[in-house]
């Protein structure tokens, strides 16, 4: 990345960035605390979490505008380490889930995006889309009137006043208007951020684990920092394609394993949990305005300023406003177009999307909902190539000669379907296998052509191969049990 692009990411529109992470600030703070409840850990871990991610993606991060915090999928990751062995094991934990990410940075496994289908993508979408709006139906529980009242207020507000004015964005407006309502009417019985838990009093502070540094430790971490670091980065790299789509703009993968990384161990040593990019935020961020690392960096700093100098008021503001924000969240994310293109695409993209929805929200598992869909692509692209092999042949006038033409792609899919192609009790004197318009690709298809001239040669017919291109003939002398004669 150039120096004069990454500054431009910075301060291409700095006041829409700020406002739009004061916006981001608001969200996080309520979600920051219910992660730290479902991962058994004080409030202040997620929240302080959540304020060094944010900040260090900001500088570090491959894709300007994307927020990065304690997420629930991580969450649910390391219930059993805190509660097996506590806070400090949680802390190297996430700091060598750090330590992975910036590993898989180096070695550019951000490339493997290119193996998610869009089929999959839309599919995660809608997922996560569905999995938000459910998260705000517990909101509602216990709740009277008024709730549904204030969120349909909150709605209201959120997709009416852009047709007035876009200066200020409507959540944010959203979220001060009802606050405002609450605290002059004194609602009771409204649930508000501060009946979520405590906020912290005192700034986050530099420290390490308070365990031994031995095989033992590494043993008990290590089984789960390998899932948090995968579904930490499975989870970035989505929400930084989703990005990309949503912005027009493009972002770098390997950039943003490495940052995830980065930001990961500096939670950790200042006594936060592992987290990751968070799709819900980041469209929320998207939404408001923010397309630079300054909005990503502004909802870290804000957070922090909203929880140590303005904690009365943000204890103050009702879970209706931001019930309300999620809604807006979960209605943008949802690509509404993906159901009526059920009727157009064709019908193995639309079972691969399905079945990504239906496994996520089942699971609430993202990165089982990725892995479904990503295995569903693979074996329908598998099957289509294997289905385009073609095999045509013809006799010589001397009707003792015939010439196999082979065309497609020769694979382990496709190598039972070659070998069947091919008469072995036809009486020939010469079979020539012409390959010029194929390539064999793996161990499967080498070994289905080694069965193919062992049988005829049994036969007593002679097998000429003709046409075999470079990286086929080096695999075939590498590989096959056939003594070679005739590979030209």
């Amino acid at each position: 990345m150039t120096k004069s692009k990454y500054f431009k990411e910075w301060f291409a529109q700095p006041r829409r960035d700020i406002i739009a992470g004061a916006v981001v600030a608001l969200a996080l703070i309520p979600e920051a605390i219910a992660f730290s409840i479902i991962a058994g850990v004080d409030p202040q871990v997620g929240l302080y979490a959540s304020f060094c991610m944010a900040v260090l993606i900001a500088f570090f991060g491959g894709r300007s505008g994307m927020i990065s915090a304690a997420t629930g999928a991580m969450a649910l990751l390391m219930v059993l380490l805190v509660k097996e062995h506590g806070l400090q094991y949680l802390l190297a934990a996430t700091i060598l889930t750090g330590v992975f990410q910036i590993l898989a940075g180096i070695f550019r496994l951000g490339n493997l995006m290119c193996f998610v289908s869009r089929s999959v993508v839309t599919g995660f979408v809608n997922a996560l889309a569905i999995l938000i709006f459910m998260a705000q139906l517990s909101e509602f529980a216990g709740q009277g009137w008024l709730m549904y009242a204030m969120v349909a207020s909150g709605l209201v507000i959120i997709y009416g006043l852009p047709r007035f004015t876009t200066a200020i964005p409507s959540p944010l407006v959203c979220i001060v208007v009802l606050t405002g309502c609450s605290m002059a009417i004194g609602f009771d019985g409204l649930s508000t951020i501060g009946d979520k838990g405590e906020l912290p009093a005192t700034l986050p502070i530099f420290l390490l684990p308070d365990i031994p540094l031995n095989l033992e430790t590494l043993a008990i971490i290590l089984p789960y920092v390998i899932p948090l670091t995968v579904v930490g980065l499975l989870e970035s790299l989505m929400t930084a394609t989703i990005v990309d789509d949503l912005t027009d703009t493009s972002s770098d993968k390997n950039m943003e394993c490495a940052g995830q990384g980065i930001a990961n161990i500096g939670a950790g040593f200042f006594g936060g949990m592992a987290g990751c990019a968070m799709i819900g935020q980041s469209i929320i961020n998207v939404k408001s305005g923010g397309r630079g690392r300054l909005s990503t960096f502004s909802a870290g700093i804000i957070l922090l300023i909203l929880i140590l100098v303005l904690d009365d008021i943000v204890r103050q503001i009702p879970m209706a406003a931001l019930v309300a924000v999620m809604i807006m969240v979960s209605i943008g994310t949802f690509s509404w177009s993906s159901i009526k293109n059920l009727k157009i695409h064709n019908r193995t993209s639309s079972i691969v999307m399905i079945a990504t929805v239906l496994s996520t929200v089942y699971s609430h598992n993202l990165a089982i909902g990725v892995g479904v869909g990503v295995l569903l692509s693979s074996l329908f692209f598998a099957y289509k190539v294997s289905r385009l092999v073609e095999i045509h042949s013809v006799l010589s006038d001397s009707k003792k000669e015939r010439i196999y033409n082979v065309h497609g792609q020769l694979f382990f899919v496709s190598a039972s379907r070659f070998a069947d192609a091919f008469d072995f009790k036809e009486v020939l004197e010469n079979v020539v296998i012409d390959v010029s318009q194929s390539h064999l690709w793996d161990l499967s298809s080498v070994n289905a052509l080694d069965r193919i001239v062992l049988k005829f040669r049994r036969e007593g017919t002679e097998v000429e191969l003709r046409g075999m291109n470079e990286a086929s003939k080096t695999l075939v002398l590498r590989i096959a049990e056939y003594d070679k004669i005739g590979v030209q």
